[in-house]
Parts: structure tokens; sequence; C-alpha cells
């Protein structure tokens, strides 16, 4: 394969790998995790949003106990809170640079080329961010933090599929993998 055509690959890949977010989290080095079995879903105080908290503590507990946790009501080995914040963001409308090669022919050619992108509708986009805590009941203490966002294009049965995909996501970094 020639190195010209393996650039439009490239680009592919690197334009994917740009629109998947990745979670972050960070977690308490000195504690043991392997201890951990059972955990208690802790809500929040009240909030605007009823739907979207009723769809992230649905996903905790389903994610946890796809894990192999079990949730319990009381005398957990560990306790899950929650906070998320919905806000506006802009809507992109940049300036892109697409690169092509091709052949015709006998003959063959390199191409430089550039788009504008204009929102259409509104031109803001509403962002979820989603953390999620760990707590050690016996100490109360904050052991481990994940968060993520998703872009909210509706509610409903997609808002409740990305709020899954993201807990999902969020939590599959914990327990955090140590030594």
């Amino acid at each position: 394969m020639k190195i010209p055509a393996l650039i439009p690959l490239l680009i592919s890949c690197l334009m994917l790998s740009a629109c998947t977010s990745k979670p972050k989290s960070d977690y308490d080095t000195e504690y043991d995790f392997s201890q951990l079995n059972s955990f208690e879903t802790v809500s929040p105080s009240q909030n605007d949003y009823p739907l979207s908290s009723s769809r992230i503590e649905d996903s905790i507990a389903a994610a946890l106990s796809n894990q192999g946790f079990v949730m319990v009501q009381q005398q957990a080995d560990f306790n899950v809170t929650y906070s998320f914040k919905v806000e506006d963001k802009p809507k992109k409308s940049g300036l892109s640079i697409g690169l092509g090669t091709g052949t015709w022919g006998s003959g063959g050619g390199v191409s430089v080329g550039t788009s504008v992108g204009v929102p259409i509708g509104s031109d803001t986009a509403q962002i979820q961010t989603i953390q999620i805590d760990i707590i050690n009941p016996k100490t109360n203490k904050l052991i481990w933090r994940g968060t993520d966002k998703f872009n909210i294009d509706a509610g409903g049965e997609k808002k409740t599929e990305e709020t899954k995909k993201t807990v999902a996501k969020i939590l599959s970094q914990f327990p955090p993998h140590t030594k």
C-alpha cells in the first residue's frame, strides 16, 4: 500500500477518535478496593431534573450489578452518589479541511478541500455532565470519582440510552485497576 493511500485512513481514524469522549476518574491510592462487594445508592438532594436523576440511579444500579456488585439497603461496603449538570454549549460551526488522493487513468493526484459548517436550528446544544462518587460509609470519605458527559439531542428513550452508555463508561473504570 502506498503512503498517500494511508493518509485518508489516518484522517478518518483521528476524526472518529476525536468524536468519542473518554471518562475521567480519580481515586484514593491507599484504599483497598478488593474488599468491596455490596453497594447502596444515596440520592442527592432534590433537583430540577427528576427524570434525569431516575435514569442515572437506574443506570448506576444496572452497571454495578453487571460488574458483580450487590445492591443492599443498609450496611453496604460502599455508597454511591452522583451529581449532574445540564449546560448550553454553542454548536460548532467551524472550518474543516480535507485531504484526498486519487488516480485517473495512468495519473494520480492529491487535492485539498475546505468546508464550512453552519448550524441549522438552534445555535446551542445541551451537554449533560454526570459525576459519580464512591464513598466509604465507615469514614464518609470519597474513595473514587468518575465523570463524563454527553450531548442531549432529545429526551425520552434516546436520552435514557445515552445516560446508560455514559454511566456504564464511567463505572467501567471502577474499581481502579491497581497493582
